[in-house]
């Protein structure tokens, strides 16, 4: 759930690209001997594979529009970083052994901040098609977020742990666990297991692990996160602070909206990786694919993703459609209003996206899903009563919504919740559903909420980052009309809001909420 501004990663990597170091021009990596343990190093040390000064950031973040305002919002610089590539065992969603990889970034520099003990933010990164994504390598021109949490984070003295999951880069795994909360979880664990056995290194002997461990990600890197910290407050590892941005934590009741007709950008990519790989995991979602995917689509459609090439070829060559995931006709008379959703009406054009000829999805699957959602509805959606999935599902993909859900354990450290409520991809009552679940489960539950796209309210503490926000808003809108859009900018903003325009914001405001404790 959301490709990052590959403005962001050009800006950067043009100048970056200068400062990469050969990995065997610096290490001695041996593999590990044995039977592997979850959280083990397949190589040791994990090799460096660049080193980048804070000068080179800071350049690279004066250099265009966005980095400036990236700039405005975290500060500039203050240590350079090295990257280091970690390659570590861990196991599948059926508890088979499998590899996994990631980044490890220290800080570097004479600055105090820059050395002694540091703490460890564990960042879990948004949906990515490519099987060959890889957040360790900063040249990578689609890898615009791994080069703003190096930005925001690491250049600002923390440790960064960033998994690539299982099924990513050099894993060993031939698919991915899609929100999967058990493995997920596990795998980041099993990564930041790695991470700290590979401290301090011997290009940054001062620099250890202080014991404070924070935790964040966004999109599905929202969703993992949360179910991160879930396990290690579960196991007893010490967490000391989280903050998940704009995740599908109350997968139950989003899963039903979309069914609803609330059809979210990017729905088929997100079902396809949801239900083939909930499919191996469990086995009931489907007798065979046919059942629920059209039959122009299931040639290759349980091993399509995560996908070698690239995220457009899978539409290109019509692998899935981009939008359609449902029929325009109505399973059911009945379901007629909800094909497509009309409410909220900001959103309609997004849901409307959603249905056509092209579709994804058989008519017969989504009505047998929703006949069962309204015989077992959820307590979030489309009514709120106690705000739980429901108790007892029984349509396969809804079972592996609700065993997914996160709506079953309250925090015991902070946790900031950061999300736009206009978000097309994925959808605020995300956001929404979790703040009432704690309201009602634990009153008293550490937890913020921010909405960088509500209003300013009286004394404000966030009024200069939502502030901020609406001009970014306004901006774009205001270049697509110029360019001429007749929408007033509508369609740009949509496009944007989830991959370019929240995540800068989101990530100044957990910055500064990790710096404050």
């Amino acid at each position: 759930m959301g490709a990052w501004s590959k403005a962001i990663c050009w800006l950067l990597a043009s100048i970056l690209l200068g400062a990469c170091s050969n990995s065997d021009d610096d290490n001695e990596s041996r593999p590990e001997t044995g039977s592997p343990a979850r959280g083990s190093l397949i190589e040791r040390p994990p090799a460096r594979i660049a080193s980048v000064t804070s000068s080179d950031l800071f350049a690279a973040l004066t250099a265009g529009s966005t980095g400036q305002r990236i700039l405005e919002l975290i500060t500039s610089p203050e240590c350079g970083i090295d990257i280091h590539q970690l390659r570590y065992n861990t196991f599948d969603a059926v508890g088979e052994t499998t590899t996994a990889s990631g980044a490890l970034m220290i800080p570097a520099g004479s600055d105090p901040a820059c050395q002694g003990p540091r703490p460890i933010v564990v960042y879990a990164h948004g949906t990515a098609a490519e099987r060959a994504y890889n957040i360790a390598d900063i040249t990578d021109a689609d890898n615009g977020e791994g080069l703003l949490i190096a930005a925001v984070f690491a250049a600002q003295g923390y440790i960064v742990v960033a998994p690539n999951y299982a099924g990513y880069d050099s894993s060993t795994l031939d698919h991915h666990p899609f929100l999967n909360a058990d493995q997920q979880a596990r795998d980041v664990e099993d990564a930041l297991t790695a991470a700290r056995s590979s401290l301090p290194t011997r290009f940054a002997p001062d620099v250890s692990d202080s014991g404070k461990l924070f935790i964040t990600g966004y999109s599905q890197g929202g969703y993992v996160a949360m179910a991160t910290h879930r396990l290690l407050q579960a196991s007893g590892t010490s967490v000391t602070a989280s903050a998940p941005m704009s995740g599908p934590y109350a997968l139950a009741a989003f899963g039903d909206a979309v069914f609803y007709g609330q059809v979210v950008a990017s729905a088929p990519l997100f079902l396809t990786f949801l239900a083939t790989g909930y499919q191996r995991a469990y086995g009931n979602i489907y007798d065979t694919p046919t059942e629920l995917f059209e039959a122009q689509y299931t040639a290759d459609i349980e091993t399509l993703l995560p996908t070698a090439g690239a995220r457009s070829r899978l539409f290109d060559e019509g692998h899935l459609p981009s939008d359609q995931l449902f029929s325009s006709t109505p399973p059911d008379p009945a379901y007629a209003p909800y094909t497509p959703a009309t409410l909220p009406g900001d959103l309609a054009p997004v849901f409307a996206r959603g249905f056509g000829p092209d579709h994804l999805t058989t008519n017969a699957f989504r009505l047998a899903y929703l006949q069962d959602a309204q015989s077992n509805p959820d307590g979030g959606f489309p009514n709120t009563t106690d705000g739980l999935p429901a108790p007892s599902p029984a349509h396969g993909l809804r079972q592996a919504f609700k065993t997914n859900d996160l709506r079953n354990w309250v925090p015991e450290s902070p946790v900031l919740l950061c999300a736009g409520n206009e978000d097309p991809t994925v959808l605020f009552m995300n956001t929404q559903l979790m703040q009432g679940y704690w309201a009602v489960n634990a009153d008293d539950a550490p937890v913020e909420i921010l909405d960088v796209d509500a209003s300013i309210s009286l004394d404000d503490p966030d009024a200069t980052l939502k502030a901020g926000f609406a001009a970014a808003k306004e901006a774009l809108a205001a270049g697509a009309v110029a360019e001429g859009a007749t929408d007033g900018g509508a369609a740009a903003v949509q496009e944007a809001y989830h991959s370019t325009l929240v995540p800068p914001f989101c990530l100044a405001a957990v910055r500064s909420f990790f710096d404050g404790l």
